[in-house]
């Protein structure tokens, strides 16, 4: 017999099903909103509809505090996130991370992919970023020539800094062409090296309007620069890859600006109270040794100086007259020894044996005569006393 689900379990057998589907755990759906309720929780509860279907969204305060735009009713939009089935309600629902506008859905999709990609690869690691120059001497500016951009860039360096450099790479900073040109720009100041920091500025507009530095090639070429580089692009709340490969962002083109120079007056300013500060540590230091010299100057071996050398002089009379008592003793001590062993070795030297009488009998073989066994009648052998040797012939045994 078949087991009867209750609607909890049936409920829940379809929600495993849906959550540990890989395609609904992220998914992109574009469609317009209907239905739209902004709770007091600061949740969004709305719908998705096209021709053909509709399906219930959510999306909580967390995520919606990073969107660009205020959604409502009619409106197309793009949206990610997973579906999963809301089992109080008994309905499957889109629980929405992100929303953008349609339209710009397309894009938006092409700079998370970029951006996912070259993150893997590296290119946003801060160990690789160069660290900005502290007072540059050459400052290159990549931007339209044309623009407010580069008339301000120029304004705010000109006021905090007058003796600054400034190099312009005139460029398109918007539509096809304009990608290649940056990336010349850049390879431009690298070739040349005449700059010691670069920035890559363009004012605020739309993501379309931005675009080109979304693209990868130039993303390498900020990369593979040996100068580095400041990304500058639109206002504070635009982000584009050229942000994140960069050495530095800044929020605009005329806060690149004030990061890449200080200001002059602040210099000058830090440099007096770093002057002040050495002076005073100096003259501190010169009361200190004169504190010192007028010490030394009242000691003993100032005042009689020959003291010293009079008290080392009669040290090493000390030391030579104890140097040659040692000696002495140790003279006396090894010439005893001496004489004790010469009276050992006298005693035990065979020629003091020969001198008492007795000889050594050898036959002509050099060979020493122990026993009268060694002898035969008729043989010669030599005999050696204290003052020589003769020959004999051996006759019989007495």
């Amino acid at each position: 017999m078949l087991r009867t689900l209750t609607v909890s379990e049936l409920t829940e057998y379809i929600k495993q099903l849906v959550d540990n589907d890989m395609l609904l755990s992220h998914v992109w759906v574009s469609g317009e909103i209907s239905n739209f309720k902004l709770h007091t929780s600061g949740h969004m509860y709305f719908s998705l509809k096209d021709e053909g279907a509709v399906i219930k969204c959510v999306m909580f305060r967390s995520q919606i505090s990073r969107m660009k735009f205020k959604p409502d009713n009619g409106m197309k939009v793009v949206l990610r996130g997973y579906v999963s089935v809301y089992p109080a309600g008994g309905t499957y629902q889109i629980y929405v991370d992100e929303m953008q506008p349609d339209g710009t859905g397309a894009l938006y999709l092409a700079f998370e992919q970029l951006k996912n990609k070259l993150q893997q690869k590296g290119y946003f690691d801060e160990k690789r970023k160069k660290p900005i120059p502290v007072l540059p001497c050459a400052i290159g500016v990549i931007t339209s020539p044309t623009g407010a951009v580069i008339r301000d860039i120029i304004h705010v360096l000109n006021r905090r800094y007058p003796n600054c450099r400034i190099i312009v790479y005139g460029s398109q900073v918007q539509g096809p062409e304009a990608p290649a040109q940056l990336i010349k720009g850049i390879q431009y100041f690298n070739r040349k090296k005449n700059v010691d920091t670069i920035i890559l500025a363009r004012g605020g507009g739309s993501l379309e309007d931005l675009w080109p530095f979304n693209d990868e090639g130039l993303a390498e070429a900020i990369l593979q620069s040996e100068i580095p580089i400041i990304s500058a692009v639109g206002h504070e709340t635009d982000y584009s890859i050229s942000d994140f490969v960069a050495d530095l962002r800044a929020p605009t083109p005329s806060a690149a600006a004030e990061l890449v120079m200080p200001e002059k007056r602040a210099l000058k300013e830090n440099l007096k109270v770093i002057e002040k500060r050495i002076t005073a540590s100096l003259l501190n230091r010169v009361k200190q040794e004169k504190i010192r010299f007028e010490r030394i100057s009242e000691s003993v071996s100032l005042k009689r100086p020959y003291d010293l050398v009079n008290q080392k002089r009669q040290y090493l009379d000390e030391l030579e007259r104890d140097l040659i008592k040692v000696c002495r003793l140790r003279s006396q001590e090894h010439k005893n020894a001496l004489m004790v062993l010469s009276g050992k070795l006298d005693a035990l030297s065979p020629l003091t044996v020969l001198s008492r009488g007795y000889a050594v009998v050898q036959k002509n073989s050099g060979a020493v005569v122990r026993s009268v066994d060694d002898m035969k009648h008729g043989d010669e052998f030599v005999v050696t006393v204290s003052d020589g040797k003769f020959k004999a012939v051996y006759d019989k045994k007495v």
